[in-house]
């Protein structure tokens, strides 16, 4: 026997993947697969899946208990793999941007809110000048309404109102 090694050459389509990677690459798809079981059915239209993978996703429906729905995650993962996964990302991180942007919104719609019950005049005026087609007289009403029940300590509906009119004002 000779001391020599033999080495093996590996064509380019080839390629070496570790046990370690193939477990972080089905774990991935598992995550995705649970986030598309997650989603209501309407939404499964936006991905562009094969038929066994759209009745694999309307099966989800049917399952309710929670050891069958992680086998069926599994399934679904299997099949995944089958998809254009960087697709189903992409979709996945336009949806996440949406909600991450409706929540930066509300926060914003919440701070003028609160920056108008706590400040004075000079807080309206500056919300007047960025919507200027809002209504100076109802905005003051609902002010002075959320500013008593504050006082009182009482249900805040005139800050809910005044929170729903700031968003139907649609404040950027």
């Amino acid at each position: 026997m000779s001391d020599e090694i033999e080495e093996y050459e590996y064509e380019d389509d080839e390629q070496l993947i570790s046990r370690s990677e193939i477990k972080r690459q089905m774990h991935a798809l598992q995550t995705l697969a649970g986030r598309l079981a997650e989603l209501k059915p309407a939404q499964w239209d936006q991905f562009n899946f094969s038929e066994s993978m759209r009745e694999a996703l309307q099966e989800t429906l049917r399952i309710k208990s929670h050891n069958a729905l992680q086998r069926h995650t599994k399934r679904l993962a299997k099949l995944l793999s089958k998809e254009d996964t960087e697709q189903v990302e992409l979709l996945f991180s336009r949806m996440d941007d949406r909600d991450l942007q409706d929540t930066q919104r509300f926060h914003r719609i919440e701070q003028w809110r609160d920056r108008l019950l706590n400040g004075d005049d000079k807080t309206l005026s500056d919300l007047l000048d960025i919507c200027p087609k809002a209504d100076r007289q109802h905005l003051r009403q609902l002010i002075r309404t959320g500013k008593k029940e504050r006082e009182q300590d009482k249900a805040p509906s005139a800050q809910r109102k005044l929170f729903r009119y700031l968003r139907e004002l649609d404040l950027e």
